[in-house]
């Protein structure tokens, strides 16, 4: 992906940062490059129209043979190149979650290293500012996050050409490009539960990500619009369940019931912190059609923290 920014063409890229315990330390995994000879992270650019955390997953599997679930957000790095163009990184925490390991690429070796030996090993000063994020975010709550995806359904039928009733009315054809390109966006968060509205376009925004991932999505009547007005206090109780599992999730459901949801979500943040100012912000402003927006949450239960928001828009 290359792009402009202000006299400089600029060219996408973006990576994970990769860290595992090992006997209760921190590692991270750094790359060696045998054409240019350093040692950094993982990473490479966007393949035309590709979102900047799928090719960050792509990439760290084509590198290093290991598919990480994409975690917090780590800072951006940009740096001129040799041949005039800028390059604009955008980097994650990641944890491995499959793979062998295997090296391709021109990735000739990688390491394991506890933080002091891996800010040493770094090639460059830019990748230590990655480094120094990670320590910090595994001091405040913990690197080990998990992803609680809420996704508004995917642009439908207008209500005033659809002569059935509402819950059965479908996807346009829109809605069902966004609902295929939702895939590799959820499949780099990897949630392992889909909780649905039954309604057509809620079930069929989620449909091609439930087939890939081989899951059997669970649907709630609480997450659609007529069992919201009729109880609205079911939308609590099931973000409250998704807490106490503490497991990957997305939700799918309707614009009536973002609001409870998202407030639900700030009121087990950091009442002060930019997570809870963007998700009491969106319950008063609204996501978009095929939205998912992603909250990393430390912790379970009553004790459960959304310590970081994401939005990634159609």
């Amino acid at each position: 992906m290359s792009q402009s920014s202000g006299s400089l063409p600029t060219i996408g890229a973006s990576g994970l940062v990769l860290w595992r315990r090992q006997r209760s330390a921190l590692q991270v995994l750094l790359v060696h490059r045998a054409k240019y000879d350093d040692w950094s992270w993982p990473k490479g650019k966007l393949d035309p129209g590709e979102s900047w955390v799928q090719a960050a997953v792509r990439e760290v599997l084509e590198e290093t043979g290991l598919r990480g679930r994409v975690g917090v957000p780590l800072p951006d790095a940009s740096y001129p190149l040799r041949s005039g163009e800028l390059k604009h990184v955008k980097y994650w925490a990641g944890e491995a979650i499959e793979g062998d390991g295997a090296l391709v690429n021109e990735i000739d070796d990688v390491a394991w290293l506890p933080v002091d030996k891996a800010h040493a090993r770094l090639s460059y000063t830019r990748d230590s500012i990655q480094l120094q994020a990670v320590v910090e975010a595994d001091r405040r709550f913990g690197l080990a996050t998990w992803p609680l995806v809420v996704v508004r359904h995917a642009d439908a039928l207008a209500r005033d050409g659809w002569e059935g009733d509402d819950p059965e009315r479908p996807l346009s054809a829109d809605g069902k490009d966004r609902a295929e390109a939702l895939v590799p966006l959820l499949e780099a968060y990897a949630p392992t539960r889909i909780v649905s509205s039954a309604s057509v376009r809620c079930a069929d925004t989620v449909a091609p990500y439930v087939e890939s991932a081989g899951l059997d999505p669970v649907f709630k009547n609480g997450l659609s619009e007529e069992g919201f007005a009729a109880d609205p206090r079911r939308v609590i109780k099931h973000v409250a369940r998704a807490f106490s599992r503490a497991e990957p999730v997305a939700f799918c459901t309707h614009r009536p019931v973002l609001p409870t949801m998202l407030m639900q979500l700030a009121a087990h943040s950091t009442p002060d912190s930019l997570a809870a100012s963007t998700l009491r912000g969106l319950a008063e402003s609204g996501i978009d059609k095929g939205e998912a927006l992603v909250c990393h949450v430390a912790g379970e239960g009553d004790l459960a923290r959304v310590v970081s928001v994401e939005r990634h828009r159609p």
